[in-house]
């Protein structure tokens, strides 16, 4: 039997490799272990995205704030894109920041960062956020069935769980990441009850479609740490609330 103690150890092997083979190969700066890859060509990965029919459908955006996303972010804004940006961390009680290009009086290419949000930008609540056409997450390893290990954090399965929670995604809702395309991988990849997985792979070569997403329909408040509940201010609201 598989414990959760397994996965974790097999997720770790696999982050350890990819950004091993990310640095070794000149494909993300130095130093990236413990983070999401900034790799090469993510500009051009936004790119392509930006040329998906499912991208241009999409009147509401939702992403990490890391750095290899902020080309998608830019183009986002820059296409007049309601964004809704998580917070680094989901360091505050309203976990969102949201950037409304109508509405924004600072430079796209700051307020679309995670300190230029914070001093830029409201944070929103689910309850003050509209249903998400499209979602983009950063990953470390993602492999062609769209099953993605993120740098181990937890975050990106929270941000998705809170969203799916309030009804804010939808069946016709898409999930993207965009990664280097040396952090595609072949292998079959851990997943765990919290996880989610992808439907669109882009990356600066290609764009790889997805079958069968797998979808989370909110928290899975037994696999959360007591840390990690104390760490983010709406979880230990919502276990407040619980209790």
């Amino acid at each position: 039997m598989t414990t959760p103690s397994d996965i974790d150890r097999a997720k770790h092997a696999v982050r350890e490799r990819i950004w091993a083979v990310l640095e070794r190969e000149s494909a993300a700066p130095v130093g990236v272990r413990g983070h999401i890859p900034n790799f090469a060509g993510a500009q051009q990965a936004a790119q392509h995205l930006a040329e998906l029919d499912a991208w241009r459908a999409a009147l509401v955006v939702k992403s990490n704030p890391d750095k290899a996303q902020l080309p998608v972010r830019m183009q986002a804004l820059n296409e007049g894109k309601l964004l809704y940006m998580a917070v680094p961390r989901l360091a505050t009680l309203k976990p969102f920041y949201l950037l409304d290009p109508a509405a924004i009086t600072a430079p796209f290419d700051m307020v679309a960062t995670g300190d230029g949000a914070r001093d830029a930008a409201a944070t929103v609540g689910v309850k003050e956020m509209r249903p998400v056409d499209l979602i983009v997450c950063g990953s470390v390893a993602v492999n062609r069935q769209g099953v993605r290990v993120g740098k181990g954090a937890g975050y990106s399965d929270i941000e998705v769980a809170l969203l799916a929670e309030a009804g804010l995604i939808r069946p016709e809702t898409v999930i993207v990441t965009t990664v280097h395309r040396l952090q595609v991988v072949d292998d079959e990849l851990p997943e765990a009850a919290h996880d989610f997985s992808v439907d669109l792979i882009v990356t600066p070569d290609e764009v790889i479609r997805c079958a069968a997403p797998r979808r989370i329909s909110g928290l899975v408040m037994e696999q959360l740490s007591a840390e990690k509940v104390a760490e983010i201010p709406v979880l230990a609201a919502l276990i407040h609330k619980i209790e």
